[in-house]
């Protein structure tokens, strides 16, 4: 598949910021003995659910696989994607298993029904797997609108973005921040992001990435990046959740047996 290019015209910011204003799910996270962080990935390449999850495994804890039901088995930039065995073996491991829309869709430039749609159909296609309803989000592209926030926010305990961030008391669960572990510098990136988290009280951080590879894409990182990250985390102290369980802890929420 060829990489899709989000709107980055300067209307496609400014909607991105406005969303921000609208449809407002507050954190009210406070009282944490440590920080949080969660490791979650993205479209969940064959790679990611494979050695991804074996770096998770070697550390004891559990990450959130953001899936889109609609690419699985088809190959792309990122590799080939999640096959139904893959995410019926995640789920389990333990992981969670979140939405991601069934076809990747751009949710900034979609209509209200299309977005509905393909939240269906992804749920469906999950609970044909055997799988639980999946319980949180992350936009596409990390694009959003007003629309889309307002047609999510009684669907999801939250919903992930991309724009850079700490969730603390009071930040937007409907357009959570996320750091990416990507590119050249993102094991850099994401070891910066630690060290603020951990000097935050009350701070949770939820790192992302793609493709976990030895020769990763621009949107990947390698097995041993992601060792060290988790490495770092451990002796700084953070105790590591998946996206469900720290968005319940941000709205005071019990914790989801599983299904």
């Amino acid at each position: 598949m060829t990489p899709y290019s989000a709107d980055r015209s300067l209307y496609g910011k400014l909607r991105r910021r406005m969303a921000r204003l609208v449809t407002q799910k507050p954190a009210t996270l406070s009282g944490l003995r440590r920080p949080l962080l969660t490791i979650s990935f993205d479209d969940a390449p064959v790679s990611s659910a494979r050695d991804g999850a074996a770096v998770l495994k070697k550390h004891g804890v559990h990450g959130t696989y953001f899936i889109s039901t609609g690419l699985s088995g088809k190959d792309s930039h990122l590799g080939q994607y999640t096959t139904a065995d893959d995410i019926r073996a995640l789920h389990a491991a333990g992981h969670e298993i979140a939405c991601h829309t069934h076809t990747h869709l751009d949710c900034g430039r979609a209509s209200s029904r299309d977005i509905a749609q393909e939240l269906q159909r992804n749920h469906d296609a999950l609970r044909l797997l055997g799988l639980p309803s999946p319980r949180t989000f992350a936009y596409p592209y990390g694009d959003v609108s007003p629309a889309a926030k307002g047609l999510l926010n009684d669907r999801y305990l939250a919903a992930r973005a991309l724009h850079h961030g700490l969730i603390t008391a009071g930040s937007d669960l409907n357009q959570a921040p996320a750091v990416g572990i990507e590119g050249q510098c993102g094991e850099q990136t994401a070891m910066t992001w630690l060290d603020k988290a951990a000097r935050t009280r009350d701070a949770w951080l939820v790192l992302y990435t793609h493709d976990v590879r030895d020769n990763p894409s621009d949107w990947g990182c390698t097995p041993a990046a992601l060792d060290r990250i988790l490495d770092q985390a451990r002796t700084m102290g953070f105790e590591i959740v998946t996206f469900e369980a720290g968005a319940r802890r941000a709205q005071g929420l019990p914790l989801a047996h599983a299904a």
